[in-house]
């Protein structure tokens, strides 16, 4: 039967809900694969902009094997089954209307006027032909196209500007102000016996205000804020609040409301994603509230201009909204290490922004490592309006924090829906790690005490791509070879304390606190010696692959060697074993989220 290239074969519906696995239908798996590079998704095509699939497992809990794909389950199925739907057709002509509105609005010239609008409709045409583009993918490359043509950086700098100002006049005036800190009796009606119970009530109330203000578009995109009287505001006050998510996010905040509970622990980091100018305004003002209450707020900004977007040039440049974060701890870099990430959390400043890394509604695969090691770090995330809701929401997807969505719903009222963390998320603060290291020090001591030496052990664990396990079994068969040899020590084996989730920084954040304790008396680093009397403990040849391997080919024990020259020099008794130090030239930097050198993803089939 002779095959229309132009028609694609039947076959069988796929269910996004499941895991795809490649390798069940060669057609299916095309289209997949065809899928994330028409999308400029893919890691390997295009490395320099899209994370590595550990970075997304930062944010994201996925399946073995499975893709993260950011947009709706809806949107994916559609384009996966290449159903040709009126539902991705409305969606494609949505864009385009925006665009050409764009066009419209901010082009005098009518020549230049019909060149960009014929231009935008070639392009548009081109890309929707086959229908597998997201929407929102589209959407970007369209805006882009007119800001490059265009050369106007910020076609909307003016309008949100003037949201941001009407925004901050509103919640600055006499009649918000007053009718903010008014107390009914009603509100009293249930009043808790004690004052801590009382202060929560407040706190409850305050949230609920500001809550309930921060989808009234009127403030930002109308003047009629202006005219606003107290009953105007108390008006807005008495929106009712919908969905799943109030109580689970006053229960993380510490507050209970009109019942006095347990405590929990009061301060959090939260990680809140800014959406429209203007309506950051409230925003913030809820953030300065919670860390009225003691927690910290990372605020993340577009990185680029997007419409009417709030970005990260407009939370430096814009009057109004600088003057409402002026003490905050702004971070331009766009790559950081955990370490560096821990510094910054633990710094006095309460609020942090950062740039998320893109130009889009909410993309989680272009994302920065900042945003991805903030979101890792966050105990809740924080989305804002209907288009983070539905990628957070409308995707069978899991996260690895608890995330919760603030927008309007469909009656007017506040949302506030909640997507707990997938249960098999493994998270690991540096909380959480200080108190896994201090375990190994108490170790260490207490062998101290005893008249023991302490050895520790540096070998190449996670730095040969595909082999952690036989690198782990290596370790462990020398280091038990050589208790069997030597009396009254204590040697540390890293291959012990690695667990599931643990990443390479995650690792170094911990072992560099017990590397510092001053408790080693002995650091030995692997030699290739160490690992041929392994193999042949077990019994087996040398493969090619460890051939000649030691201590410089690892990217840890690199950083190690760094580490212990500089503890030597307060501790000068401490010994150093193994390959000599000029040695350890050959690996810099971790790739985002793996646990060897960068470099070696570009020459090692994973």
């Amino acid at each position: 039967m002779k095959f229309n290239g132009n028609e694609p074969k039947k076959i069988s519906p796929i269910d996004v809900t499941v895991p795809y696995r490649l390798g069940k239908n060669p057609e299916i798996d095309a289209w997949y694969t065809a899928f994330f590079l028409e999308n400029h998704l893919d890691h390997e095509s295009y490395p320099e902009h899209v994370a590595t699939p550990e970075q997304v497992r930062f944010m994201v809990y996925t399946e073995e094997e499975e893709r993260f794909y950011p947009c709706t389950d809806r949107m994916f199925e559609a384009i996966i089954n290449r159903k040709k739907s009126v539902f991705l057709r409305e969606k494609y002509q949505a864009v385009f209307k925006r665009i050409l509105e764009l066009i419209d609005k901010q082009i005098e010239s009518k020549w230049e006027k019909e060149y960009l609008s014929s231009l935008i409709r070639i392009k548009f045409n081109h890309e929707t032909r086959d229908q597998i583009m997201i929407p929102s993918r589209l959407e970007k490359r369209l805006f882009r196209i007119f800001i490059n043509r265009s050369q106007i950086e910020d076609p909307f700098l003016c309008e949100k500007a003037l949201r941001n100002l009407r925004a901050s006049k509103a919640l600055h005036s006499e009649a918000f102000q007053n009718a903010h800190n008014r107390i009914d009796a009603s509100d009293l009606k249930n009043r808790p016996p004690t004052l801590t119970g009382i202060r929560e009530l407040v706190e409850h109330l305050e949230l609920r205000r500001l809550f309930s203000v921060s989808v009234e578009k009127s403030i930002w995109e109308t003047n009629d804020a202006a005219t606003y009287t107290e009953s105007d505001y108390f008006r807005l006050f008495n929106r009712k609040i919908t969905g799943n998510g109030f109580q689970p996010l006053l229960q993380l905040l510490g507050i209970h409301g009109e019942k006095e509970e347990k405590k929990v622990p009061r301060s959090k980091k939260i990680l809140w994603l800014t959406n429209e100018s203007g309506e950051v305004i409230v925003d913030l003002a809820i953030v300065r509230y919670l860390t009225k209450l003691g927690h910290k707020v990372i605020i993340a900004f577009k990185e680029v201009p997007f419409y009417t977007k709030v970005d990260f040039y407009d939370a430096q440049s814009d009057e109004t909204l600088r003057n409402e974060i002026e003490d905050a701890l702004f971070i331009k870099e766009k790559v950081l290490s955990k370490n560096e990430v821990v510094k910054i959390l633990r710094s006095d400043r309460n609020i942090i922004v950062i740039s998320d890394g893109t130009g889009e509604n909410l993309n989680l695969l272009l994302a920065s490592t900042v945003f991805a090691r903030m979101f890792k770090e966050a105990e809740a995330i924080v989305t804002r309006g209907q288009e983070q809701k539905r990628r957070i929401f409308e995707t069978h997807f899991q996260f690895t924090g608890d995330i919760f969505n603030i927008s309007e719903d469909s009656r007017g009222g506040v949302s506030i829906r909640y997507k707990p963390k997938h249960p098999s998320a493994i998270k690991f603060s540096h909380g959480d790690l200080e108190k896994k290291a201090k375990t190994i020090i108490d170790r260490m001591e207490d062998a101290k005490k005893k008249r023991m030496t302490v050895i520790f052990y540096s070998g190449i664990i996670g730095s040969m791509p595909g082999k952690l396990k036989m690198a782990k079994k290596i370790v462990t068969m020398f280091i038990e070879y050589l208790k069997s040899q030597l009396s009254m020590t204590l040697i540390i084996n890293p291959s012990e304390y690695y667990e599931p989730g643990m990443d390479a920084d995650d690792l170094m954040y911990m072992w560099e606190i017990v590397q510092r304790s001053g408790l080693i008396d002995i650091w030995r680093f692997q030699t290739y010696n160490d690992i041929e009397k392994a193999f042949q403990i077990m019994g087996k040849k040398v493969p090619p692959e460890w051939i000649g391997k030691d201590a410089t080919f690892s990217t840890g024990c690199t950083k190690e060697m760094k580490i212990a020259l500089e503890v030597q020099q307060s501790h000068p008794e401490m010994q150093i074993m193994g390959p000599s130090k000029e040695k350890f030239m050959r690996r810099d930097e971790y790739g985002v989220g793996k646990m060897y050198d960068q470099r070696l993803s570009e020459i090692c089939k994973l």
